[in-house]
């Protein structure tokens, strides 16, 4: 079959190490461009692969939780003819010898239990996560274009890999060892952090080991990959950021009115508006009119970075755990498309969807329980982010207009900040300003 094309895994957004949870193809099926063949779980959200060609599935090669980067070969595809890039054909031959090379991949039900294999490479060489020191002129790697160009997309210096074959050549295999190794040693850190995060790395109390079930009957379910990655982001911010909540209420009274006349007159379209399109829209309002919240300090802590866009994150409830999803550019939308794309966005996110592109770069985040219920909470602020909005249920209150009390719609407002960047007048004078907005969106066009 001259016409077998890899099909390989394409750039995550900068996730890697990812778990391959579902095969939505099997050997034999006939596949076009762009169908999903395979479902991957980042660390905040699930994602499906899809097909680069059309043909037919002629193997797999990759198994239920093995592990995979950008630029691993997931599948074989035999296509026609007519479909064959010639590029591509050039780029994909190589020698017999190279062939063979096993696929980058490891099984995550094994991982624990066999020795990582021999490095070709020292230590030092393994822990250097792909950055090594440069390549000294006139010491050019020995290898072919093919190696060079999976070395590339793997991120792999070859001068820091140890060639086997004749003549000190690298092989396919070579770099595969290369980086196996690399991420055996960046398990073990990420399962030292993962201690540290209970406690060690902040000199904190290690949490009690309890055997519940000498109190009664128990069950035990593993959290999703979502729950322990956003467990520990979360439990990173609570700590580092020091939190202050601001609370607040905005009469939107009218403005659920308005929300109300504009479904009606839209029905046709089958675009619903939501509570959550008008926050957006006087978020961004907002946000111009204080940077210091569309803002990030450094890595160092020493530097703010006063943002220039507007993406505003939003919570989505899914089975799988709480994530994230991002309009961007939310300042060049209309109330209808904010809608629209939200309602998209929660969509894919509830179906597993979501790439690591709809989940990166937001400046603000909010977080609706209003559907739910309650009067107030504390969210935790989405770092590097420096301000989230949390919104309860709004109801039915009294409020003196001067003369009597009117029955209102009161939504109510808990502003969480970073105090390093933004202090308590500022955060009063956001949710005031917020609450005018929501009260009288006319002020919106001021």
């Amino acid at each position: 079959m001259d016409n077998l094309k890899e099909v390989r895994v394409p750039d995550l957004g900068g996730a890697h190490d990812v778990p391959v949870i579902e095969w939505l193809v099997k050997v034999g099926d006939r596949v076009a461009v762009n169908q999903g063949i395979i479902t991957l779980e980042s660390d905040k959200a699930t994602m499906e692969v899809p097909s680069s060609m059309a043909g037919i599935v002629r193997e797999l090669k990759a198994h239920l939780g093995d592990i995979l980067s950008e630029g691993n070969v997931i599948a074989l595809i035999e296509v026609s003819d007519a479909t064959v890039d010639i590029a591509t054909s050039v780029a994909d031959a190589r020698p017999p010898h190279e062939a063979d090379a096993a696929p980058l991949v490891r099984r995550v039900a094994i991982a624990a239990t066999e020795p990582a294999e021999k490095p070709r490479i020292e230590n030092s060489q393994a822990s250097a996560r792909w950055d090594a020191s440069f390549v000294v002129p006139g010491d050019a790697p020995y290898a072919s274009p093919t190696v060079r160009q999976l070395a590339r997309e793997l991120g792999v210096e070859l001068a820091q890999v140890t060639g086997t074959g004749r003549n000190g050549r690298m092989l396919r295999g070579d770099v595969e060892t290369y980086v196996r190794t690399a991420l055996s040693v960046d398990s073990r850190r990420i399962e030292t952090t993962a201690s540290q995060a209970l406690g060690g790395g902040l000199n904190l109390q290690p949490w009690p080991n309890i055997d519940f079930a000498k109190f009664g009957a128990i069950e035990t379910q593993s959290l999703s990959r979502i729950q322990k990655v956003s467990g520990a982001n979360l439990s990173r911010s609570w700590v580092v950021v020091p939190h202050v909540t601001q609370h607040d209420h905005a009469d939107v009274t009218d403005l659920e009115a308005f929300r109300v006349q504009l479904n009606r007159e839209t029905e046709k379209d089958g675009t619903k508006v939501t509570m959550l399109a008008f926050l957006i829209k006087a978020s961004v309002v907002l946000l111009k009119r204080f940077p210091h919240v569309n803002a990030s300090l450094d890595e160092s802590g020493d530097t703010l970075i006063l943002k220039k866009y507007y993406h505003v994150g939003f919570a989505a409830d899914t089975p799988r755990g709480l994530v994230m999803p991002v309009l961007r550019d939310a300042d060049k939308k209309g109330i209808r498309e904010i809608a629209r794309e939200t309602a998209s966005l929660a969509t894919n996110a509830r179906d597993s969807k979501l790439g690591p592109a709809d989940m990166q770069g937001g400046c603000f985040s909010i977080s609706s329980l209003g559907g739910i219920g309650g009067t107030a909470f504390t969210p935790i602020v989405n770092a590097p982010e420096v301000a989230i909005l949390g919104v309860s249920k709004s109801s039915i209150q009294p409020v003196w207009d001067g003369t009597a009390f009117r029955p209102r719609l009161l939504l109510p407002l808990s502003l969480s900040y970073d105090h390093r960047v933004i202090d308590g007048a500022a955060a009063a004078r956001f949710t005031a300003e917020l609450a005018q907005l929501l009260g009288d969106f006319r002020r919106a066009l001021l």
